[in-house]
């Protein structure tokens, strides 16, 4: 998979002020969502250094479990080690390795919920876990290097979800998200221009506000071609959301393909929601009942689909605000059973 944002990558640097001054960026504006970065390296030694550490025979003992906590406790210090880096509440870092031949894979993996992202944190995990690494080997192979470090992942905040180009996703990249509360909903917009970076995403972030500003813990906006919108729905199924809220690619173009992706994994139909969406639009263009989006679980997940446009968003909005509480406690099993 392509590099995914939702906006174009930016053409200066945000740590410098109009002065060119070093700066720490005003993220107060911003706001708090789930944030996951995923970053990795490859320490590079000899045959007999892998065979030494797999075997837990090295001089200082336990040399991976050293690395490991030195790499965690590095990630909690990031703010003291890069000057302009934000003072994180880390919910979650996590350090995994594995072998070749000739080298150890060094993989971190950190999460938060806040107004910035935890990039910084995963890559000075890696790195500090690379350089004790290099102290626990260095009488064997003082040559040894840490090559590589670098952002694999990034997800959360209003660029969404990013992968480096060409990198493949391993299996704790790809782990299922964690949520922090059962008020979980992950954001999708089916955009061929939005995955391309033609087009900037208008839609997904207002969504993503919406619910933050109702108490969800929400990932995203995860931006995906209409061609790919069935992997985006598997992408957004990861980790088991209350709510999947979708824009865009419910139309009648070639390429609108969100509802057949959608009904494609429904357990049971809703369409009394999807109707009421309709409904609501015509009140403001014809052009609504043109919408073939649907609603329904798919195991425990709500899922919506929503038109593209600003004034289909804001009136499926509209449509969910007495709703979905009432909806998601009887998915959960409390609350009424009104029909």
């Amino acid at each position: 998979m392509a590099a995914v944002t939702t906006d174009a990558p930016q053409t200066h640097l945000s740590h410098l002020d109009d002065q060119g001054r070093a700066r720490m960026v005003d993220v107060a504006h911003k706001k708090e969502t789930s944030r996951t970065a995923v970053a990795a390296g490859e320490f590079v030694t000899t045959a007999e250094v892998i065979a030494l550490v797999r075997a837990d025979d090295m001089p200082k003992a336990d040399v991976l479990a050293t690395a490991r906590i030195a790499g965690i406790s590095a990630a909690k210090r990031t703010s003291e080690l890069i000057p302009l880096c934000h003072q994180l509440a880390l919910s979650s870092v996590k350090i995994s390795f594995g072998f070749t031949d000739s080298s150890i894979t060094v993989e971190a993996t950190a999460r938060t919920t806040g107004r910035t992202g935890v990039e910084m944190e995963a890559l000075t995990a890696v790195a500090v876990a690379g350089l004790t690494l290099h102290d626990m080997v260095k009488a064997v192979d003082p040559g040894a290097t840490m090559n590589g470090v670098r952002l694999i992942t990034k997800d959360g905040g209003k660029h969404g979800y990013w992968q480096r180009d060409g990198e493949p996703i391993t299996p704790a990249a790809d782990a299922a998200p964690t949520f922090d509360t059962t008020r979980s909903a992950v954001v999708l917009v089916a955009s061929t221009g939005g995955a391309n970076g033609t087009r900037p995403d208008t839609t997904g972030p207002t969504i993503a506000s919406w619910l933050t500003d109702r108490g969800f813990s929400v990932r995203g906006p995860l931006v995906y071609a209409d061609a790919d919108i069935a992997v985006g729905l598997r992408d957004a199924l990861r980790g088991e959301p209350s709510l999947i809220v979708s824009t865009g690619g419910t139309g009648v173009s070639p390429t609108d393909a969100t509802p057949e992706a959608t009904a494609a994994l429904l357990d049971i139909d809703m369409p009394g929601i999807a109707d009421a969406i309709r409904t609501r639009g015509t009140s403001a263009t014809p052009h609504a009942v043109l919408s073939r989006g649907v609603s329904g679980l798919i195991g425990r997940t709500l899922t919506v689909n929503l038109p593209g446009s600003p004034g289909g968003v804001k009136d499926g909005l509209a449509v969910l605000d007495p709703l979905l509480d009432h909806v998601l406690a009887q998915i959960a099993g409390g609350g009424p059973h009104d029909e």
